[in-house]
């Protein structure tokens, strides 16, 4: 990794660390569960930025991705498959550490899927399902290709309110919190609240050092070539479809995991998630964070987002957001992160002027 991306981790990171601190220090900790909730809602805006960004495609669907990966996780850990206890293949899961039994809210003993088991069949399913709509979808162009993802998030959440397995128009509750490695929880307890924003915090830096190594790889120099100029990249060579299936589903892929996440620290999920309005949404941060930019794109969203579940514009939060994005498109279109990210460039590795040679040179 280069040292300039190792800067910018260690200062994002002592950014988190600072957050956590002022807020214990000014006795307003419980801040910290919205701005969990933001550091997960954050991802998938991440992953929107690899897509839009990088590959050029616009998706309006990626509600319906994080709402697949909740639900799954949700279901399948609620459920109780105690009926199926004597039929051969749940005989196979459970000798595979796939079921485990407990006790549910009214003593009763019942078998359900593990969180780990869930978090993979939810992963599973959001690659088949990203893969199957991006592979015909990825052959569109413009405002046809984000027709087509907002009819499958539209489609995602009518069958969500429409389906009792699903919990219907209230969701589905009581979702158990989640042991990582037998250190960590995933859980909304208030005894674990800044475990769990250290957890999104590391969950966020993981995927946003991922994407950079990808983005400054062959694989992102091929996309960014797609991005300007898709008949072009063609003609080198650069099997175009590929790379923007491949993007897709990854992006596809971390929403999932954000919703897996998110369910399991809220203890439930509702069809709310996988509406049109919050898939809007997702375009509409991941474009004011400048896209491209990743790291702007992270903090920008979860900033904005902190705010809206912090209700402090009440019932103005939707024009109040509309306005900000406004400001900050017209304003800095490539993100407003991007003139700090210079400044820290030029302190630390003293760039060279326009023109001429590194500062400090003969």
């Amino acid at each position: 990794m280069k040292l300039r991306r190792f800067i910018v981790v260690l200062l994002l990171l002592a950014a988190m660390v600072g957050v956590q601190i002022f807020l214990r220090a000014t006795g307003q900790e419980f801040c910290l569960t919205q701005l969990t909730m933001a550091l997960y809602y954050a991802l998938v805006v991440i992953g929107l930025g690899l897509v839009m960004g990088y590959a050029g495609q616009v998706s309006l669907g990626h509600g319906g991705f994080f709402a697949i990966g909740g639900y799954t996780t949700a279901v399948l850990t609620t459920r109780d498959f105690s009926p199926f206890k004597d039929t051969a293949w749940v005989g196979l899961l459970k000798a595979a550490h796939v079921f485990v039994a407990k006790e549910d809210l009214f003593g009763a003993q019942v078998m359900v899927v593990t969180p780990w088991a869930a978090f993979l069949a939810a992963m599973a399913l959001t690659a088949v399902v990203a893969v199957l709509i991006g592979y015909p979808a990825l052959r569109l162009k413009g405002h046809y290709l984000a027709m087509a993802t907002l009819g499958f998030g539209l489609i995602v959440y009518k069958i969500l309110l429409g389906s009792t397995v699903t919990g219907a128009a209230d969701g589905i509750t009581s979702v158990p919190e989640w042991s990582l490695f037998g250190v960590l929880t995933v859980s909304g307890k208030t005894a674990l609240r800044v475990q769990n924003y250290y957890i999104a915090c590391g969950l966020v830096l993981a995927v946003l050092l991922l994407l950079q190594n990808l983005v400054h790889s062959r694989v992102g120099r091929a996309l960014l070539a797609i991005h300007d100029r898709e008949t072009a990249a063609n003609a080198m060579g650069i099997n175009t479809a590929s790379y923007k299936l491949r993007a897709f589903v990854l992006s596809a892929i971390l929403a999932a995991a954000a919703g897996v996440f998110f369910t399991h620290y809220t203890g439930g999920i509702g069809p709310s998630e996988a509406s049109a309005l919050k898939s809007v949404r997702y375009v509409a941060l991941a474009a004011a964070g400048g896209m491209a930019n990743l790291w702007g794109v992270a903090v920008i969203s979860t900033l904005i987002n902190y705010l809206s579940l912090r209700d402090w514009f009440g019932s103005y939060d939707n024009a109040v957001f509309g306005t900000m994005l406004i400001v900050i498109i017209s304003i800095a279109p490539e993100g407003p992160l991007k003139p700090l990210g210079m400044a820290v460039r030029r302190v630390f590795f003293r760039l060279r002027p326009s023109g001429g040679k590194p500062h400090g040179a003969a």
